[in-house]
C-alpha cells in the first residue's frame, strides 16, 4: 500500500511530495520527449472545467474564441523587435517541410501577438469594426532549458490567450481592468487560491507592452507563482503591424491593445496549495467529481440491497446536478478505494453499508478535514451541496490565512535577506524605483518584483537596497 500512497512528506520534502502526488494521482506522467509531459485525464478534466467557467465569463462581455496557426513566420516575430529580443532564447524553429528547406524559418508559437496583429491589420478598417474581442485556447512551445517541473515549466503548455483592440486608450485600459477582475475571481472563487494583485516593474513586463498586471499566488514552500497576466500594449504592436482605423472624427487613427493570458500552471498551483500527505485535494467548484459513493459490504450483509440504496442515492445526486460517480467495483474493497479516491482529491466521500441502510442513513467524509457526518438519506442532497460549500470556503480561507501570514514588511536590505532565507513568501519593501537596484537585488538573492500595488502603499524607510529616497513599496519574492 505504501507504493500506491505518498511516501514523503508535504512539510519534509516538497519537490518529492509534489512530484509524487501527481504521478501517483494519476492527473499526469512524463512524456518521453525531454521537457513535455501528458494530462492525463483527471488534469484534462479539471482544465475543461475551468475553460467551461472562463468561457462564460469573457462571452458574457462579448470575447469570441477563435483559433490561430502555430506556425508564426520569422519576419513576423521580427517586426516587433523589443517582443522578438524577449523570446529569441526560448524559440523552437521548423527550417524544413518534409525534405525541402523552407525559404522562410516558421516559429513554433510561444504566443500569438504577432500573427493575428498581422490579421487585424487586415481585418480592421473603420471605427466600426472595433472593438475586437478575441480569445483562443491553444498550446505554446517555450524551449526553455532551465530545469523542468511537471504544470510549472515545460517545453510546451496550455493556455489560453486574449487578443483585444480598441478604439481608445480609455477603453483598453478598461479591459486590462476587467480581465485581470475576472481572473482574481477565477482565482479565488473557483480554485480558492487567494492572489495579490498590481503592476510590474518595467524588467518585469511582457515584452512590448505598455505596462503588465499580474497576479501573483504564494506556494507553500514560500515561492511565488504567478496565477495570469493582462497587458495593456498601447499602441506599439498596431505601429508595427499598421493596424489602422478611420474615425467617427473621419481621421486615421492607429489602434489600442491588449493581450492577457493563464497557463495550466494554475494546475500546479492547484496540486501544491491543497495538496496534502494523502495526495491531491480538489475544491468543489472545480472538481469532475465532487462525490464519490462507496458501497460496504460488511459479513452477511446482502449486498444487492446496499447496492440498490447507493443506486438510488446516486441518481438523486446526479439530478440535483451533483457529479458523482458509483464505484461498485468488486475487485477492489472499500479500503483502496478510499485511499484511491483520496489520493484523486475527490472532495466528499458517501459510505454505505448495513448499518447506513438499517438506519435509513449515510455517512459523509469531507477529503479536506476528513470529519466524517451521519445524515438521514432523504436529506443527502442538501447536506451535500452544503458541504460541498463549506469546503470550497474552507480551502480559501486556510490557503489566505497561510499567505496572509507569508507577507512580511522589512526596512533593511540585510533583514530582506534574512526573511528570505528563514522565512520566505512576500517581503513587502520600500523601492526607490531603479531598475539597477532590482536587478542587483535580482543578482545577489534570486529575489525579483512581483508585482507593486495599485493602490499606492505608504513607504516605511528609504531604498532597501541603496538607501535613497524611496518612491514606492515593492511585493519582493522568489518564484516559480
Amino acid at each position: 500500500m505504501s507504493d500506491l500512497g505518498i511516501t514523503v512528506k508535504k512539510s519534509e520534502d516538497f519537490s518529492e511530495w509534489y512530484t509524487q502526488v501527481i504521478l501517483k494521482s494519476g492527473i499526469a506522467d512524463y512524456a518521453p520527449i525531454k521537457g513535455c509531459m501528458i494530462f492525463k485525464e483527471l488534469s484534462y478534466a479539471v482544465w475543461e472545467k475551468i475553460q467551461e467557467i472562463f468561457n462564460e465569463k469573457i462571452k458574457r462581455t462579448g470575447h469570441k474564441n477563435v483559433y490561430f496557426p502555430l506556425f508564426i513566420p520569422e519576419g513576423f516575430l521580427k517586426k516587433e523587435a523589443e517582443h522578438f529580443a524577449g523570446f529569441v532564447p526560448e524559440v523552437a524553429w521548423v527550417t524544413m517541410g518534409g525534405d525541402t528547406l523552407l525559404e522562410e524559418k516558421l516559429a513554433i508559437r510561444p504566443t500569438s501577438e504577432t500573427i493575428i496583429y498581422a490579421t487585424y491589420a487586415k481585418w480592421i478598417r473603420s471605427w466600426r469594426d472595433l472593438p475586437i474581442k478575441l480569445n483562443q485556447w491553444c498550446n505554446v512551445v517555450r524551449w526553455d532549458t532551465k530545469g523542468t517541473k511537471l504544470f510549472l515549466r515545460t517545453r510546451e503548455f496550455l493556455w489560453q490567450e486574449g487578443h483585444t483592440a480598441h478604439a481608445t486608450k480609455e477603453e483598453a485600459e478598461k479591459e486590462v481592468m476587467d480581465i485581470l477582475n475576472e481572473y482574481r475571481d477565477l482565482m479565488e472563487n473557483y480554485l480558492a487560491i487567494p492572489v495579490l494583485v498590481g503592476r510590474k516593474s518595467e524588467s518585469e513586463k511582457f515584452p512590448g507592452a505598455l505596462y503588465t498586471t499580474a497576479l501573483e499566488a504564494m506556494m507553500p514552500d514560500g515561492k511565488a507563482l504567478q496565477m495570469g497576466t493582462s497587458h495593456n500594449l498601447g499602441q506599439n504592436f498596431s505601429k508595427v503591424f499598421d493596424i489602422k482605423f478611420i474615425g467617427e472624427d473621419e481621421k486615421e487613427h492607429h489602434v489600442w491593445q491588449t493581450s492577457w493570458g493563464f497557463s495550466t500552471r494554475i494546475l500546479g498551483a492547484l496540486v501544491m496549495v491543497h495538496g496534502d500527505d494523502k495526495g491531491l485535494v480538489l475544491p468543489p467548484k472545480i472538481a469532475p467529481i465532487q462525490a464519490v459513493i462507496i458501497p460496504i459490504p460488511y459479513k452477511n450483509a446482502d449486498i444487492s440491497t446496499i447496492l440498490a440504496k447507493a443506486r438510488e442515492i446516486y441518481e438523486k445526486l446526479q439530478k440535483a446536478g451533483i457529479l458523482t460517480v458509483l464505484d461498485d467495483r468488486k475487485e477492489y474493497t472499500p479500503g483502496w478505494k478510499f485511499n484511491d479516491w483520496e489520493l484523486k482529491g475527490v472532495p466528499i466521500r458517501i459510505e454505505i453499508g448495513p448499518r447506513d441502510v438499517k438506519h435509513g442513513q449515510i455517512t459523509l467524509a469531507r477529503r479536506d478535514t476528513s470529519e466524517k457526518i451521519t445524515v438521514k438519506e432523504e436529506k443527502a442532497v442538501d447536506a451535500v451541496m452544503g458541504l460541498l460549500e463549506d469546503i470550497q470556503r474552507n480551502l480559501f480561507n486556510k490557503a489566505k490565512k497561510f499567505l496572509e501570514e507569508k507577507i512580511t514588511a522589512v526596512k533593511s536590505y540585510d533583514e530582506f535577506k534574512e526573511v528570505l532565507k528563514t522565512k520566505g513568501g512576500f517581503i513587502r519593501a520600500s523601492w526607490c524605483g531603479s531598475g539597477k537596484c532590482e536587478e542587483k537585488i535580482k543578482d545577489e538573492t534570486g529575489a525579483t518584483i512581483r508585482l507593486i500595488p495599485f493602490e499606492k502603499e505608504e513607504v516605511s524607510s528609504n531604498c532597501i537596497y541603496c538607501g535613497g529616497e524611496a518612491k514606492e513599496v515593492a511585493y519582493f519574492a522568489k518564484s516559480y
